[in-house]
């Protein structure tokens, strides 16, 4: 909090009791006093001061401080949203999840324990590794090149992505408050618990559109894209953590995040520029012989 009320700005520092960053009048070790007038309010203000190197020093830190923030501004600046506040409505757009008690809700519950009791050992090794999700799980989908430090923008974008995303999801969430299946049954309980709500699955949500976006900038590679999207979202339910219906929805409500998203011309902007990192990212280089233009050994 700001001392005493003080407010910092151009040509002010941190003593409330001055301007401009000078000390206030009457401090004893200055000598003498000058006429300066403040730069935001424009009043000619009585300076006590010890000579011309001590307004000197004092002009040099308010500019070293106006510098910095100037430098420091466009790291700490907030990118907008490429979503329109509230669209998508996950509560418009989601029919609700199955009602507490009821037969919809305890059938909902059986099927969770079913996967859950049938899942393999590497199923649940793999469920864990994606707890962690990124664009770069898609990786063992679209090939060893698909590396976050060969793709920085990449990197970039989807985390902008990501994070508008779960704040759709989170609407839902809290709206409905489900809970999670192993508050249901305690013999479904594996892994670190989690403290938000169930519905809709934010990791299902996440990775179809992680995987529908993927499967554009990778059209050739779209068949193993989808497929491990949905794979993604499943392997909640294995792990205990989401109902099936829960996976449903965050599908459906994926499918939706995309069609918002493509209706900002500045995703779409920056999309076909992450589409073209990835194309670069992943074609291979050819051998070129000195002197000589397009020429591969293969073509020798």
């Amino acid at each position: 909090m700001r001392p005493n009320g003080a407010h910092y700005g151009v040509g002010q520092a941190f003593e409330p009791a001055g301007s401009g960053g000078f000390p206030a009048p009457g401090t004893p070790h200055l000598r003498g006093t000058r006429r300066w007038k403040a730069p935001l309010t424009g009043r000619l203000e009585s300076l006590p001061y010890k000579g011309l190197p001590a307004l000197r020093i004092c002009g040099g830190l308010a500019s070293l401080l106006l510098l910095t923030q100037l430098v420091a501004a466009p790291l700490f600046a907030q990118e907008p949203s490429y979503l329109h506040p509230g669209h998508p409505d996950p509560i418009v757009l989601l029919a609700p999840p199955p009602l507490p008690g009821s037969a919809e809700q305890a059938a909902d519950l059986a099927s969770a324990r079913a996967v859950f009791r049938a899942h393999t050992t590497n199923d649940a090794v793999l469920a864990e590794l994606e707890t962690k999700l990124s664009v770069f799980s898609f990786a063992s989908a679209i090939g060893p090149q698909f590396q976050p430090d060969r793709l920085p923008k990449t990197a970039a974008f989807f985390k902008r992505v990501l994070k508008d995303t779960k704040e759709v999801v989170d609407a839902g969430k809290e709206h409905w408050k489900r809970h999670r299946p192993y508050y249901e049954d305690a013999s479904l309980a594996s892994g670190e618990m989690e403290k938000t709500y169930s519905y809709p699955s934010g990791h299902s949500t996440r990775a179809t559109v992680q995987a529908l976006l993927l499967a554009e900038a990778v059209p050739d590679k779209t068949d193993a894209i989808l497929d491990l999207g949905r794979g993604i979202g499943w392997r909640r339910v294995l792990l205990g953590h989401h109902y099936p219906t829960d996976i449903y929805a965050g599908r459906c409500l994926g499918q939706a995040v995309v069609r918002e998203l493509k209706s900002n011309p500045a995703f779409v902007k920056d999309f076909a520029e992450v589409k073209a990192e990835i194309t670069a990212a992943l074609s291979p280089k050819e051998s070129r012989i000195p002197g000589s233009v397009g020429v591969s050994p293969a073509s020798r």
